[in-house]
């Protein structure tokens, strides 16, 4: 098992000396970092343990200006090691970290007390009850501390049998087999061409496997895979992964871009949420102000509309609907942060309830419940179910689910049409698609020859005295109208076929059948063909009746008409 954690803590309390310690690796890229001596952007980096197994490690910034950097790097991790300098003790970022990794959903940590050798073992002791005290009732209460100081190498041995403790603790991320890798870094590697990194959630991901990137909507494939500097043929959720992409340039990929598998997701630009407002705040939150989203790798400003209330007071917690720049592939559930750029500040944090609200914000009551996204739509297809909620639901009828209101209204409709439509039954014809569906929900209704009646009763069309009619006198056939017959039995017999019709003239199946077989006997004594005279004679009718039949037999393929003759059709 393999697992992601990032770092977190105050600037300057050691977290990029720690990650190097451990893994041999400065996370400082930029000449700048080590110029200046501090960490602007993400770093990477990966440790094996003595369990022979690996942990990814992200190194975020600690200094408050880069606070944005810092979110797109804790985005998508599994844990934290939060790092608190012993000679300084808890500071300002120390605690906005903390705040920020509890709205993400981060329920797994390793404390990490840095540069224990700069102060006396009281001083060490003291800042280790303090980071107790400011941890107490959030994720990190009761989870292991450790002592450092990588000067001296004083500590790293314990935090590597932490970080193993840690693997075991955490959860392997969830494969709902439905990949989504949030994009922090985009880079042109020599020979290769564009890469990007992220850690990988959802599902796996393959070699010459099709992906979708967002928001360019374009398709790319998966030319090579690479985790902790090896090669893979296939990656897991919860890893840190580098994709070498074919079909994109790695000048139109950004951070906060997204892969995912086309067909798998719902690209929303609103969504309704829960949103937890910091205790620590000094004003109340409300829609008025500059405010930008972080969840996963992204960082958008986007429009927030409070459901309810006007504005939500410091600590509590409302529901809110955001409104993005540009579409984005979410699941009920995904965290996320919100700041408010005109002030410099986080402001609260909470959990995306509704992809894809219907209803309008003033009525509005979003929550993690799948009934409730059934009950606004009423009918929602199983497979568009799944891509809203991420949960798949066994259809009710047909291929939708449905709420109880909506079946029950769809029932009473439909049995008031069946009981209205006579003996005839109900023409399913005249139904669409899910009020045909629906009609296997009622009892005591059957569907026979596309129309639907009580069940019981007596097919109308079966020995129908209008067909009896007409092959009592197949080729001087009764009119409709003086037998008492209406549009829609014509329609339901020639559907059936048990009769045919011509140019408003009705024969008997039966009848046809014959005339075909006396065309063929005549035509095989005359091959040069046969007139209109002839056929009305053979048949004892009148022309009024042996031109529509002659024409409807034309229009089959049995004959065909050449000048004033009748010869031969390729179906006789």
């Amino acid at each position: 098992m393999s697992i992601a954690v990032s770092t977190a803590g105050h600037v300057d309390h050691g977290k990029s000396a720690l990650v190097q310690a451990l893994t041999g690796v400065d996370p400082d890229r930029f000449a700048e970092e080590k110029a200046r001596g501090l960490t602007i952007d993400l770093g990477f980096g990966s440790v094996r343990l003595a369990s022979g197994r690996s942990v990814s490690i992200i190194d975020v910034p600690g200094h408050e200006r880069f606070i944005r950097n810092m979110l797109a790097g804790v985005g998508a991790v599994d844990a934290c090691l939060f790092a608190v300098a012993a000679n300084e003790g808890w500071m300002p970022q120390s605690e906005e970290h903390l705040r920020i990794l509890e709205m993400l959903g981060v329920s797994h940590g390793l404390v990490v007390l840095t540069k224990v050798g700069l102060c006396d073992s009281d001083i060490a002791e003291l800042a280790c009850l303090e980071v107790e005290e400011r941890v107490a009732g959030t994720f990190l209460a009761g989870e292991p501390m450790v002592k450092t100081d990588v000067v001296d190498g004083l500590g790293l041995e314990d935090l590597r049998s932490g970080l193993d403790e840690l693997v075991d603790r955490t959860p392997a991320a969830a494969d709902e087999q439905r990949p989504r890798l949030w994009i922090d870094r985009a880079f042109a590697a020599r020979g290769s061409g564009t890469v990007v990194t992220g850690t990988l959630g959802g599902g796996w991901l393959q070699v010459d496997g099709e992906l979708l990137l967002m928001p360019e909507h374009t398709q790319v494939r998966v030319r090579a895979l690479q985790s902790h500097h090896n090669q893979r043929a296939e990656i897991g959720p919860g890893n840190r992964v580098a994709v070498n992409l074919t079909g994109i340039s790695h000048q139109r990929v950004a951070r906060g871009d997204v892969l995912v598998r086309a067909g798998q997701w719902h690209f929303t630009s609103r969504f309704d949420a829960s949103l937890a407002v910091l205790d620590a705040l000094d004003h109340e939150v409300s829609r008025r102000g500059a405010h930008v989203l972080y969840l996963g790798a992204c960082e958008l400003p986007v429009r927030l509309r409070i459901l309810g209330p006007k504005a939500l007071a410091p600590g509590d917690t409302g529901l809110v609907r955001l409104h993005l720049p540009r579409r984005l592939p979410l699941l009920p559930g995904d965290r996320f942060v919100l700041r408010e750029s005109g002030r410099a500040e986080t402001i609260g944090g909470g959990t995306v309830l509704d992809v894809d609200p219907v209803l309008p914000a003033s009525k509005a009551k979003p929550d993690l419940s799948i009934e409730r996204v059934v009950a606004e739509r009423g009918w929602v297809e199983a497979d568009r179910l799944a891509l809203l909620t991420g949960k798949k639901r066994h259809p009710d009828v047909g291929r939708w689910v449905i709420s109880p209101a909506a079946r029950q209204a769809a029932e009473a409709r439909l049995r008031d049409a069946v009981e209205g439509s006579g003996p005839l039954g109900l023409d399913t014809a005249l139904l669409d698609e899910r009020e045909r569906a629906a009609l296997s929900l009622l009892e005591g209704v059957s569907v026979e020859a596309g129309r639907a009646r009580p069940t019981g009763h007596s097919d109308p069309f079966e020995n129908h005295r209008f067909v009896s009619a007409l092959e009592e006198s197949p080729f001087i056939p009764p009119d409709p109208e003086s037998e008492g017959v209406d549009r829609s039995e014509i329609r339901e017999l020639v559907k059936r076929g048990s009769i045919v019709e011509q140019d408003g003239v009705c024969f008997a199946a039966s009848a046809v059948q014959e005339a075909r077989a006396v065309l063929a006997e005549m035509l095989r004594a005359q091959p040069e063909g046969v007139t209109v005279a002839e056929v009305r004679e053979r048949l004892g009718t009148t022309r009024k009746y042996a031109l529509p039949l002659l024409a409807w037999l034309d229009g089959n393929g049995h004959t065909r008409r050449r000048g004033d003759v009748r010869i031969a059709g390729p179906r006789l």
